[in-house]
């Protein structure tokens, strides 16, 4: 099953199975490209939400006018920071944004309780290192991708090139198919 890139305008088509990694600075303007993968040919999204609340998601997905009906948002900060929150159909906690197992786990039960197209977004890769460590990240990472292949889904990964080593950050290159570089004005460049 192909989908539309849908980054920028692009109506290149990615198939399924394809990660797509968004390399970005650290004050990048990243909504709209996330949200622009995230509103277009798809029957519904995950949101793995690693530097914002639900609440503030949905705030995200209502601005940039995304249908938040196709949403799934999996919270990974409020159980810790001791925000409250209600569990519901189309909202998910972790304990914490280190429950690398966790984020997993509700990631494959969203593939596996949905039909049709399926898009991912991880917002953000730093923000887990920064939580869980470079290398359980990585390998996180690697679940999420084999996920992605199994389910015939797409995902998009945010990466801030600025926090990391260069050689980390290539690493993360050397293994997406598709590479979005976000410039700090805004300028987007792809490369696959």
């Amino acid at each position: 099953m192909d989908y539309t890139l849908a980054v920028d305008g692009t109506e290149d088509t990615i198939p399924g199975g394809t990660g797509v990694l968004l390399v970005h600075p650290s004050t990048g303007e990243t909504d709209r490209i996330d949200t622009d993968f995230l509103r277009d040919d798809t029957d519904a999204f995950l949101v793995i939400s690693t530097r914002t609340t639900a609440r503030e998601v949905r705030q995200k997905l209502d601005y940039y006018d995304v249908d938040e009906d196709k949403a799934v948002i999996l919270d990974t900060l409020s159980v810790e920071r001791g925000y409250s929150r209600r569990s519901s159909d189309n909202v998910h906690y972790v304990s914490a944004p280190d429950d690398l197992d966790g984020i997993i786990e509700q990631t494959e039960r969203f593939l596996d309780n949905h039909d049709g197209k399926l898009r991912v977004s991880v917002d953000s890769i730093t923000e887990l290192a920064y939580y869980a460590g470079e290398e359980p990240t990585e390998d996180a990472v690697g679940r999420l991708l084999d996920l992605l292949a199994e389910y015939d889904a797409v995902g998009l990964f945010h990466l801030s090139d600025e926090v990391h080593d260069d050689a980390i950050v290539q690493s993360y290159r050397d293994r997406f198919d598709v590479v979005v570089d976000l410039d700090v004005d805004g300028n987007v460049e792809l490369t696959d």
